[in-house]
């Protein structure tokens, strides 16, 4: 069973890649929208869980939250709806 191993590290290394490639490709500010635009950005967790939670608001809602867009679209966003 010990040759088992070096294969499923490998396997384990392969599928680690694409997350890898994705992250790097993400832009550094929100793309351009009009008022109605949402921006779709992951938000802390609940107490007590550790679901992931995305909300999704326009610009003006998210500034009304003390939110900057382009500041967090970086490390927090995961999608647009127009």
């Amino acid at each position: 069973m010990p040759a088992f191993h070096p294969f499923l590290a490998l396997a384990l290394l392969a599928g680690a890649a694409p997350l890898a490639a994705s992250e790097e490709t993400r832009p550094a500010a929100a793309p351009a929208g009009d008022a109605d635009t949402r921006y779709c950005m992951r938000v802390e967790p609940a107490t007590g869980t550790r679901v992931e939670r995305v909300v999704c608001w326009t610009r003006a809602r998210w500034a009304s939250q003390g939110v900057d867009v382009d500041a967090d679209w970086a490390e927090e966003g995961v999608r647009v709806e127009e």
